[in-house]
């Protein structure tokens, strides 16, 4: 998993800050519900210890993925955005021509991605879809719903 992951520096914080309470307060936590598995007898037959086990290769897992994550996080800063077209955290109105209704989203990496807020994924249908058109173009998305037209409205910071 080497795919380059684009997030602002506040994203790039918190991922840190969440690995770090992993090794810090998590990983330790699952070292002593190990070890008092192991002090209650035959570890053959002893499911506390299997499942404390379990959580404890769980939580590795997760460490390592995060550690790939921030290894392949390149920080994205706001004044070096061009706005001419669709880019990654760029604000963008689009008019869905199907409906004649007008959205505006944020265009975010995976991590940041929350619709209630109006940001998406760049690699959502809609993400992929209008990534670097410009105002005035007509995007086709293939979404689950069927085909999407949507028109570039404007693109903003």
């Amino acid at each position: 998993m080497s795919e380059v992951m684009y997030v602002t520096n506040e994203t790039l914080e918190q991922l840190k800050s969440e690995l770090q309470k992993m090794k810090s307060v998590d990983r330790p936590a699952a070292s002593r519900a190990i070890a008092e598995a192991r002090e209650k007898g035959d570890l053959k037959e002893n499911a506390e210890y299997d499942a404390a086990k379990e959580a404890q290769g769980l939580l590795e897992a997760r460490i390592a993925k995060l550690e790939g994550e921030i290894a392949n996080a390149r920080i994205i800063q706001m004044d070096n955005i061009d706005t001419s077209k669709v880019s990654i955290l760029t604000k963008v109105t689009l008019t869905n021509l199907n409906t004649k209704k007008t959205v505006t989203y944020q265009v975010v990496s995976e991590k940041e991605a929350n619709l209630k807020e109006g940001k998406i994924s760049v690699t959502s249908p809609i993400g992929r879809g209008i990534l670097g058109r410009q105002v005035g173009d007509v995007a086709e998305v293939k979404a689950p719903a069927g085909l999407l037209k949507f028109k570039i409205e404007e693109i903003t910071i």
